[in-house]
């Protein structure tokens, strides 16, 4: 009870409406309730709904909270009085309630709905927005001004850049130019981005001696100066001293470093050359390099020989010495020069971006900010601005205030600058500022969020109302009302052993309900396998995770894990919906999506399990997407073959391998698609979707030609029944991008399709666990969001040195950093103190993980823990051992757990009965008949006939006869290539590669009858040089009504003047002449003939049958199986 009332109490004094607040407070503590609570006193104190400014970090937390608020006051609207009471007395227990005040509660929904402005519940960038759409001519912008999107934003830089290359300032594109080639990751757009990102540091311009200052080298230094410290003139003399010495050294260490050194003597002076002279002489690299410690180069020359030559030794000594100490300023010099081509390039680009932005009237995200922060600081109408925004807002409530930016910052210090200063315009009002956040969760430094001003802000304002005579209250919200004790104790442990690294001192945090059962499972760590090469094919992908990577493994495992859960584990809850889990109740979290991400999703739907998929759509990379595109770039180019190749596999038409290899094959048309037009009759249904839509693709905007192909011809049905419910995001997504495409520009089918391209659209999806389904997600992404169950298992990765390519060098001194040996020690510092940065983000990241478990976390990892830096599945499994867990033996190996309370037994939910494994009806588990088309091409086997003699009794059956004929033709496509003592090796795995196993004696049977026919002397040269194996065709057989055929030629040996075919037999009983050949067989060489006297005009055809239980060759005569073919119908 005790521990209630204080959380009680610490709530109702943070949602005091007549004091300004400081609240730091915990993951799972109630913040959004206490703003909700804070805004709902204000309005029944009387403040007028237009008068409160809260602002909020995302657009979902300003929905979430107004939906919150709307939802309390509609209910006091309709509560009875006695429960109006209640409600309001839980806000302030001290609240005199009169019938006046009852009355008042009712009609504030009614007043927030309808007051013109409203409750302003908003982001700051949206609140900025509104503020320069107030005051444009003050902030000096448009009215009317539009906000710029990423693609719209390129778009202007690509302008920027190709004005820049043809134009007077080309030198500032010539002077980057020499540092991009060889750097695959960066060009001149990617810089010119990450300049306009960090463009208030290249609004001023810079000096070359500015850039000088940085590195600490004097004014005008340059290459010259440098060179002139380090070669004196006797430099030669001094390396032909040390080579003669060296090279008469017994010891071959000294000749061989004198034979390397010789090509130094007598070269120019040059920063190349001295890159070499450092590369030879020091040890180490980078700002480390230098010389040994025993001041010799590489301990070169060796002591023996140094002391055999004294004077020559020193002379070279002065000389390695100059070479180590010209080292930092031979860095230092490249690296300034190189910063002040990037800050002249700079300069270029960001003022005509900002011109740009300016005559189209157009804004980015960052200048919503940094424009309200000038028009209420440094414009000569801040005053004005501030009074008139000082009668609109009396009270201002910052939410997420850990990731507030340092400009969003400077906006909330000016809006309540006079709420601590002056009297303002209205003296006679009460007027608060109310923060809430927690430097713990602070994650978002990629969006310019500092934690450090999150106490710098709370200092500035505690002064500020000080000097006022005004009280900042600070209230500490440590109890957790999500969390179960074991989880929150874990947590704690965790991070008093770090000494609350980057989290800024360590945790408390006390359950509020510290009677619920809770655990966390360390699993133990799946250990890398070295993948065994399996294929030395150049077609074999190269970048296709094995098996048995670890990450695929740990992926399975989880996977399992969690449909056993589903099928028979149990979790305690605090509502009605019993004890069994639930799909809805487990988040796995994970760093990013590279790695685990993908994989997981993927061993989730292996087993058959509900995960929702990605929580970040890339929409060029849906597949869905990718077909609808593939025959749009068709119907913009009918030419485009492989575009419509593309269309035709994929589920709008569901054509196999076979039906495009029949259509393209051999064709007489140009294209596929006049090929396709040509022989319409064989696919009527493809042909008349793809001619409506090219008919009427040039009068249809592509949203209307989209629409058409997922709706009048049913693309939308096709996609969900192959693909799942999953591509509908994409293809909604599709249209969405087709809208805006057509809102900006003049809309055409070539148009889009390169609009779409030119850019990669992310696009986010909203995981509501009200869906029931598994969700997989980052862990920024996860940000506000709890479950029941957590599962961690990204947990061993190390954190990445910044991909950023231009470096703070502090008080806003921004440079290009060089690669990772070639940087000064200035940069190296910067980078230095970014990495401290991003490890302290790093375990912040891990707090916020570890607090979204409401009763069960689940630690996991997998790979090699590194030896240079502590990983999360390290920092927690220190935690463990910290809050004495108990083992836990796992089939993989041992694991630990520490838990609190008593684990329910599982009790059936209402809601999980459609989760469990049902019994399926039969013919949901029998696989459905194929049925197809009327077959338009026949085999050659096909053409009628018996295949065997007639009375021929065989000892196989069937199916064994065609089992044993395929195992023959699979030995005889492969094995004359192989050496005879690697035959038996090769056949087996020849045989057991194509799902084709034989028995020992089996096996020894095969090759006794394949090598016979592989060994036997022919007149024909089956298996020489000029002999393919297994040769696909198609053709048309004029004898038999123009038949259309595909098939497989044995042996086709193709010389000078003649094409023999050769067809493996493996009947049992062999005819002894080619009249008594079955008619079938006949036939079969008939077409065989007919097909290559097409493809072989001028050269003769013979035939043969080649019987493999003999391993007898007998040709057959023209006439022959030409008659045979000709009685063959087709009827």
């Amino acid at each position: 009870m005790n521990t209630l009332n204080d959380a009680t109490r610490r709530q109702i004094a943070a949602a005091r409406p007549d004091t300004s607040t400081w609240v730091s407070a915990n993951a799972g503590s109630g913040k959004t309730k206490v703003l909700t609570d804070r805004v709902a006193r204000l309005l029944l104190a009387g403040t007028p709904p237009q008068h409160i400014l809260c602002l909020t970090y995302t657009k979902a937390a300003a929905s979430e909270m107004q939906n919150r608020l709307f939802k309390r006051l509609g209910a006091w609207a309709m509560m009875p009085d006695a429960e109006l009471a209640e409600e309001l007395k839980s806000l302030s227990p001290d609240m005199a309630l009169t019938v006046d005040e009852m009355r008042h509660a009712r009609t504030l929904f009614a007043r927030a709905v309808e007051t013109p402005g409203g409750l302003k519940i908003q982001t700051i960038h949206s609140f900025c927005g509104a503020i320069l759409r107030r005051f444009p001519l003050e902030a000096g912008v448009s009215p009317q001004f539009k906000e710029l999107d990423v693609r719209e934003t390129n778009t202007i830089l690509a302008e920027i850049l190709d004005t820049l290359a043809d134009g007077p300032q080309r030198n500032a594109i010539d002077g980057i130019a020499a540092y991009l080639s060889g750097q695959d990751d960066l060009d001149p757009m990617k810089l010119a981005q990450e300049v306009v990102r960090k463009r208030d540091h290249f609004d001023q311009k810079v000096t070359r001696s500015d850039v000088w200052n940085w590195y600490n080298l004097p004014k005008g230094f340059d290459e010259q100066a440098l060179l002139d410290t380090v070669f004196m003139g006797d430099e030669d003399v001094a390396l032909e001293r040390a080579v003669a010495v060296m090279m008469v050294s017994p010891n071959k260490t000294d000749v061989t470093a004198a034979l390397k050194w010789k090509h130094l003597i007598g070269r120019k002076p040059s920063t190349a050359f001295l890159h070499e002279l450092r590369n030879a002489f020091l040890v180490g690299s980078g700002e480390n390099q230098g010389l040994s410690r025993f001041g010799l180069a590489r301990g070169l020359p060796t002591k023996k020989c140094a002391t055999a030559e004294p004077e020559a030794l020193r002379q070279l000594q002065d000389f390695m010495q100059r070479v180590s100490v010209a080292g930092e300023k031979l860095l230092s010099l490249e690296s300034a020069q190189k910063s002040f081509a990037l800050h002249l390039f700079g300069q270029a680009v960001v003022q005509p971006y900002k011109d740009t932005k300016a005559r189209l009237g157009l804004l980015d995200f960052d200048d919503l900010v940094q424009k309200t922060r000038d028009l209420l600081s440094i414009s000569s109408v801040a005053q004005w601005v501030l009074f008139r925004l000082d009668g609109g807002i009396d009270h201002i409530l910052v939410d997420e205030a850990q990731d507030t930016s340092p400009d969003q910052w400077t906006v909330v210090r000016l809006l309540a600058e006079e709420f601590t200063v002056g009297e303002g315009a209205r003296p006679d009002v009460t007027r608060t500022i109310f923060v809430v956040g927690d430097k713990k969760q602070s994650i978002y430094s990629f969006q310019g969020a500092a934690p450090d001003s999150f106490d710098e802000m709370k200092h500035h304002f505690e002064a500020n109302l000080s000097h006022a005579g005004k009280d900042l209250q600070d209230v500490a919200l440590e109890h957790s009302f999500r969390s179960s004790p074991a989880i929150l104790h874990l947590t704690d442990k965790t991070f008093e052993l770090t000494g609350g690294y980057g989290l800024g001192g360590e945790p408390s945090h006390i359950a509020f309900f510290d009677d619920t059962p809770g655990r966390v499972d360390l699993w133990p760590l799946v250990a890398p396998e070295k993948a065994e090469k399996t294929s030395d094919d150049w077609e074999s992908p190269v970048d296709l995770v094995a098996p048995e990577h670890h990450n695929i493994r740990l992926a399975e495992m989880v996977a399992m894990n969690v449909k056993k859960m589903i099928t028979s584990g149990s979790i305690p809850r605090r509502d009605d919906k019993g004890t069994a889990i639930q799909p809805g109740d487990i988040l796995i979290l994970v760093r990013n999506r590279s790695g685990l991400f993908y994989p997981m999703i993927r061993a989730l739907k292996k087993l058959s399990l509900p995960v929702a998929g990605a929580d970040q759509l890339i929409l060029n990379n849906e597949l869905a997407v990718k077909d609808v595109t593939s025959l749009l770039a068709f119907l913009s180019l009918q030419d485009d073959d492989l575009a419509l190749a593309e269309a035709l596999k994929s589920p709008l038409f569901g054509w196999s391998e076979q039906d495009l290899y029949s259509l393209a094959h051999g064709r007489t048309a140009a294209t596929l698609w006049r090929e396709l037009r040509e022989r319409h009759q064989e696919w009527p249904k493809t042909f008349e979707v793809l001619d409506d839509l090219r008919r009427t693709a040039d009068f249809l905007r592509p949203y209307d030609l989209i629409q058409r192909i997922l709706i009048r011809h049913k693309g939308r049905k096709k996609f969900l029944a192959r693909l799942g419910n999953e591509a509908e995001d994409g293809l909604d997504a599709l249209l969405q991008q087709a809208l805006q495409y057509e809102t900006a520009q003049t809309p055409s089918l070539t148009g889009f399709i390169n609009w779409l391209g030119a850019e990669e659209i992310k696009l986010k999806r909203v995981l509501d666990d009200a869906s029931n389904l598994i969700r997989v997600m980052t862990v920024h992404g996860s940000k506000g969001l709890e479950a029941p169950i957590v599962i961690l298992p990204d947990t061993i990765r190390e954190p990445k040195d910044t991909r950023d390519d231009l470096i703070d060098l502090g008080a806003g001194n921004i440079v290009w950093k060089a690669n990772k040996d070639s940087n000064p020690s200035v940069i190296v510092t910067a980078l230095e103190r970014i990495k401290e940065k991003t490890a302290e983000e790093e375990s912040r990241l891990l707090y916020v993980a570890m607090t979204r478990a409401e009763n069960w976390l689940i630690v996991a990892g997998a790979g090699a823990l590194s030896k240079n830096s502590v990983s999360w599945y390290q920092l927690v499994e220190d935690g463990m051992r910290a809050a004495n867990a108990t083992e836990e033996i796992h089939p993989s190996g041992v694991g630990s757990r520490f838990s609190h309370g008593e684990w329910p037994a599982r009790v059936e939910s209402k809601h999980s009965a459609e989760f469990h494994d049902k019994t399926l009806p039969e013919w949901a588990v029998t696989t459905a008949k194929i049925t197809s088309a009327p077959q338009t091409f026949l085999s050659p086997s096909d053409l009628g006939g018996a295949k065997a003699l007639a009375g021929s009794i065989s000892s196989h059956d069937e199916d064994a006869a065609l089992r044993y004929g395929n195992q023959v033709h699979l030995l005889l496509e492969h094995l004359p290539n192989y050496p005879k003592d690697a035959r038996f090796e090769t056949a087996k795995l020849l045989l057991n590669a194509d799902d084709l196993f034989a028995t020992p004696a089996e096996l020894d049977s095969l090759l006794l009858e394949v090598s016979r026919v592989i060994d036997q002397d022919y007149d024909w040269d089956i298996f020489g040089e000029n002999s393919q194996a297994e040769v696909a065709f198609s053709g048309r057989l004029p004898s038999v009504n123009n038949q259309a055929v595909h098939g497989i030629i044995d042996r086709l040996i193709v010389t000078e003047n003649t094409v023999q075919i050769v067809d493996f037999k493996s009947n049992e009983i062999v005819p002894t002449t080619p009249t008594k050949v079955p008619e079938g067989l006949l036939r079969q060489m008939g077409a065989y003939m007919e097909i290559c006297k097409t493809m072989y005009p001028n050269k003769k055809i013979e035939t043969a049958i080649l019987w493999t239980k003999t391993a007898t060759l007998m040709e057959l005569e023209h006439d022959i199986v030409m008659s045979a073919l000709r009685r063959t119908s087709t009827s």
